[in-house]
């Protein structure tokens, strides 16, 4: 049972992660924020897309680890993993696609950024713990 609610744990923040990154791009393109899908954006719209990614994979690995039955930081830590599996895979499959798909440094820093995110959520996590 523990398992289960370990994988659980880890698809709630994963969900929690695409859905709020989801939503947010489709506010931002709707409101004209974003210019339509498909279309260049400038460094500073990238820069907004990223920053609110950061905050929102951070909430999503500390809703990991919040679930985890156990080993909190392994929780919000293996989500991360996942982070940077499909950051990669986003990269190599937007690569040289043209200015639609970004700058280079975007999915880079998708990458980069997945595993501290992780560990920033899991210790978030930890210290609400502790003062519980």
């Amino acid at each position: 049972m523990s398992a289960l609610r370990s994988i659980g744990a880890v698809l709630a923040g994963f969900i929690a992660i695409v859905v709020t990154h989801t939503g947010t791009d489709a506010v931002l393109h709707a409101t004209d924020v974003f210019p339509p899908m498909g279309q260049a954006m400038s460094d500073g719209l990238w820069a907004l897309a990223s920053a609110y990614r950061i905050v929102f994979s951070v909430a999503g690995c500390w809703l990991a680890a919040r679930l985890a039955p156990g080993r909190p930081m392994a929780h919000a830590l293996a989500l991360g993993a996942i982070g940077v599996a499909v950051s990669t895979a986003g990269a190599a499959g937007a690569w040289n696609k043209g200015p639609g798909f970004g700058p280079h440094w975007y999915p880079l820093l998708l990458i980069a950024v997945s595993l501290p995110c992780a560990w920033a959520g899991g210790t978030l996590a930890a210290r609400s713990q502790t003062k519980a």
